[in-house]
């Protein structure tokens, strides 16, 4: 399984940046950490081991770049307005330094968005904002309001990345046309989170299949579980 170590000056973050990149063709997989994670969690918890088969066999190149948490939703040492500012810095990092760099890799000229738990959220919340880019979502125990980070604070720019709020109003036809994989559990920490956006997704007549597997922990065996099976869904070409 080829494995290839990036790392860059990001000119919107205005630091360096590093990814892992596994596979040698296929299908985009943008993979996200989880809460503070770095780019080689998923590889060292099981979740890249997990893909094996579609990785070796050229059906997909997976993405694990680096998260920002410590900077943005997570630093209790900034005003809440700086970090969203800070995640919003990271999400045009995302689409303009990997996402457009990656997503021709493929006729379909979409990328596939994953993560797990606070990963869940910045692959949910990249999609809906950048619809058009993305064929598929696996959210694995995802969370999806960040409200929780922002102690009271709300504008604008927090709207739009909380999915929950900005969702229900999105009228974008790309929307309808992602295949969602919403993973839960009936044990899981975020199991009303995923409840929620069920509806809101049902709310709007957007197709997903909300998989809850049970007497599952909010953890990393059942993820690896959920990963190759989600895969399995991509039209392979």
């Amino acid at each position: 399984m080829k494995e290839a170590y990036f790392k860059w000056y990001s000119p919107n973050l205005s630091r360096d940046i590093e990814m892992l990149v596994f596979g040698h063709s296929g299908q985009p997989v943008i993979l996200f950490p989880t809460s503070m994670g770095t780019y080689y969690e998923n590889k060292d918890r099981g979740l890249i081991e997990s893909a094996r088969w579609f990785i070796e066999n050229g059906l997909i190149q997976i993405y694990c770049p680096d998260s920002i948490d410590r900077d943005s939703f997570y630093n209790q040492n900034i005003h809440p307005m700086h970090r969203i500012s800070n995640h919003i810095w990271y999400d045009k990092m995302i689409c303009h330094e990997i996402v457009e760099k990656v997503k021709n890799n493929t006729p379909s000229g979409k990328v596939v968005m994953a993560g797990c738990s606070f990963g869940g959220y910045h692959a949910a919340n990249f999609t809906f904002r950048h619809p058009g880019y993305v064929s598929h979502l696996f959210s694995m125990g995802g969370a999806f309001n960040i409200k929780s980070f922002m102690d009271g604070f709300y504008s604008d720019a927090v709207y739009y990345n909380n999915p929950e709020d900005y969702l229900q109003g999105l009228q974008d036809y790309e929307l309808w046309n992602i295949d969602v994989a919403l993973g839960t559990s009936n044990w899981d920490i975020c199991f009303d989170a995923n409840l929620k956006l069920s509806k809101i997704l049902n709310d709007k007549n957007i197709s997903h299949w909300f998989d809850i597997r049970p007497n599952r922990e909010h953890d990393w065996p059942v993820w690896t579980e959920m990963f190759p099976h989600y895969l399995s869904r991509i039209q392979f070409h």
